[in-house]
């Protein structure tokens, strides 16, 4: 038996374990699905309210779409199982890109640490909308050196079902070297997507989820809420845990706690600029795609995590593409890195849903394991940033690309 055929054996059984678990695990690891994913899309096919169009919605518009596609399918057996099967296709075809022919020893290590990390994050990230966008992302990263315009329709569109693909976008668009390609085709597909939602009707909605997330409180998964989760572990009267109902996640109160709110956007923010002008400083001086992009998208990726106020357990998926990535092109460095994001995913797993219920009252051994993964993302987002500062430049590059530029149009497009 080849090991293309084991590699799809694997992820035939770990896509239908991780999909049952959902059924078996506590804590509801399937409730967005059953809970605002399957209403959302019902009242958009009976037509009594679109989500983004009618009212204010948290996700960009097009996360409906793989909603109604769920909805369409649920004579498969129930909403719950039609998403699960919506995701496991989109999954294989970006498996099947992964994998190629099965003769790279790159894209096949590359290959089995996703069906891994798929395993240890379990079914948070099968039965969330980064189900969808993962796929998207890792698919449009393995084909941004060739297939520039194709990779930035991939992550333009991940980015209208959930923000977080802009991240690997925006550092593209500082890696690639065919970045008006990539920049050009995400402005001109979000315009089209942008003009079609204000033709429905969207009007001031068009954009309510940027609005969404920035009017946030901290949820209680993300780092920055540690010190709250910690001051109600050790028992302080002022700080507590508690349910948003208008955002449906449970959050965390405490001292100064509005200051950290409003101090968190702006944080995140420069956060991910100083880590993308980096990436600019190591393109200008000649770096090329393979040792700058992966980790750059990386550290990019990781501050989008690290530095929010919204810290959702599926977030650890934004981690799979680019670590995939440099897998596939320099595993010998990579296999660290690696490993560290596979142990994120199982102290996310621990946390939700095994011991999510313990966390919500504040028991001491969810934090600990909470606190652990925390750590363990600032360290790989020091890597990655050391990585990019140390990333290898040929100052010969610039000319010489400028030279074959001015030759022959076709001679740049690297």
């Amino acid at each position: 038996m080849s090991r293309r055929a084991v590699l799809w054996i694997a992820f035939a059984i770990v896509h239908a374990g991780v999909a049952v678990l959902g059924w078996l695990l506590p804590n509801q690891p399937m409730g967005d699905v059953y809970l605002v994913y399957e209403p959302w899309s019902t009242r958009a096919v009976e037509g009594t309210g679109i989500v983004g169009i009618t009212e204010s919605w948290v996700y960009p518009h097009l996360a409906l779409v793989p909603m109604v596609l769920a909805k369409a399918m649920s004579w498969l057996g129930g909403y719950e199982i039609a998403w699960a099967v919506v995701v496991t296709v989109v999954d294989a075809l970006a498996f099947a890109a992964l994998v190629g022919r099965g003769r790279s020893s790159g894209r096949w290590i590359a290959a089995w640490f996703w069906l891994v990390f798929i395993a240890l994050l379990g079914p948070v990230g099968l039965y969330r909308l980064e189900g969808v966008t993962t796929p998207l992302a890792l698919a449009a990263c393995l084909w941004l050196f060739g297939r520039p315009a194709l990779a930035s329709v991939l992550l333009t569109v991940g980015m209208w079902i959930k923000v977080w693909p802009a991240a690997l976008l925006a550092s593209a668009v500082v890696a690639v070297r065919r970045r008006f390609a990539i920049a050009g085709t995400s402005i001109a597909l979000s315009a089209v997507i942008l003009l079609m939602v204000l033709a429905a009707g969207a009007g001031a909605n068009a954009l309510g989820f940027v609005a969404g997330q920035t009017d946030r409180g901290l949820q209680l998964e993300a780092p920055v809420s540690g010190y709250y989760v910690w001051r109600t572990v050790l028992g302080y009267d002022d700080s507590f845990i508690y349910y948003d109902r208008d955002v449906l996640t449970f959050q965390v109160t405490g001292p100064e706690v509005d200051t950290v709110i409003a101090a968190m956007t702006p944080v995140l923010a420069i956060a991910v600029v100083g880590v993308l002008v980096l990436g600019i400083v190591k393109m200008w001086r000649g770096a090329t795609f393979a040792g700058l992009f992966p980790s750059l998208g990386l550290a990019t990726v990781v501050a989008m995590i690290l530095f929010n106020k919204v810290g959702s357990p599926q977030y650890l998926s934004w981690i799979i593409a680019p670590l995939a990535l440099g897998l596939v092109l320099d595993r010998w460095h990579w296999w660290g890195p690696a490993l560290l994001g596979l142990g994120t995913a199982l102290l996310t797993q621990i946390v939700y849903p095994l011991t999510y219920g313990e966390l919500l009252v504040a028991s001491a051994f969810p934090t600990v394991v909470l606190t652990l993964r925390n750590l363990a993302l600032a360290v790989l987002f020091v890597w990655a940033v050391v990585r990019v500062a140390r990333t290898r430049t040929h100052p010969g590059m610039k000319r010489r690309d400028a030279a074959s530029a001015s030759a022959s149009p076709k001679a740049a497009e690297t």
